[in-house]
């Protein structure tokens, strides 16, 4: 799949659902305890890594940046959907939130103290993981934690409608924790937990916790 036209399908797909998809994601974190308990885990690791800023990528709304600022940490969103940062500012105008890719993340190197991708590695190809994982570690500081969630599964599918009916052009991309743990260790990551989740649901995830290796 060409770089350009899966970024470009899923960057237009994401600004037709925005305010939608804004719409069905808002209090979504009140009915997942076991994700909010992750975000407050991953908080008090960036507590104890002595605080400073976390890159939320592919932040979407902006609902999960604003719960890690209200758990007190220093987290800023950056999102592929020029529609999804307008909605994320909309919503939450005292944060920041701003255009970017996460295979080109325009950050410098070792500038944040921690950074997030909580669902929005579901649309990457495989062929493009370690390029997005390498930027994660060029970013993070060293020793700096990282959080992932994804779908699990080895399935790909074309997700052509969403969030209220609107016409989607999106591969929704599902994967083996092994698989994404051997990436992470690839990229200088050491991952330290793993959390499964909705073992017995239709839709099952995973997170993972790991740490920039010095």
């Amino acid at each position: 799949m060409n770089a350009d036209g899966w970024l470009a399908d899923t960057r237009s797909s994401y600004d037709t659902v925005a305010v939608s998809y804004a719409d069905q994601l808002r209090g979504a974190l009140a009915g997942t305890p076991f994700l909010r308990a992750a975000l407050e885990l991953f908080a008090g690791m960036i507590h104890t890594a002595g605080g400073g800023p976390v890159a939320d990528v592919g932040c979407g709304p902006g609902h999960v940046t604003a719960h890690l600022h209200e758990l007190g940490v220093d987290a800023f969103g950056i999102d592929l959907s020029p529609g999804m940062v307008d909605v994320a500012r909309r919503d939450h105008p005292d944060l920041r939130f701003e255009v970017g890719s996460m295979t080109d993340l325009n950050l410098a190197d070792a500038s944040v103290t921690a950074l997030l991708a909580f669902w929005s590695l579901i649309h990457v190809p495989d062929d493009a993981i370690p390029t997005v994982f390498g930027h994660f570690r060029r970013v993070v500081r060293p020793g700096g934690p990282l959080l992932l969630g994804f779908h699990i599964g080895d399935e790909s599918r074309l997700k052509t409608e969403g969030y209220g009916g609107h016409p989607m052009k999106v591969h929704v991309h599902h994967r083996q924790p092994a698989q994404v743990t051997a990436w992470l260790r690839d990229a200088g990551f050491t991952v330290e937990a793993q959390w499964l989740l909705g073992l017995d649901g239709h839709l099952r995830g995973a997170v993972l916790f790991a740490r920039r290796q010095s």
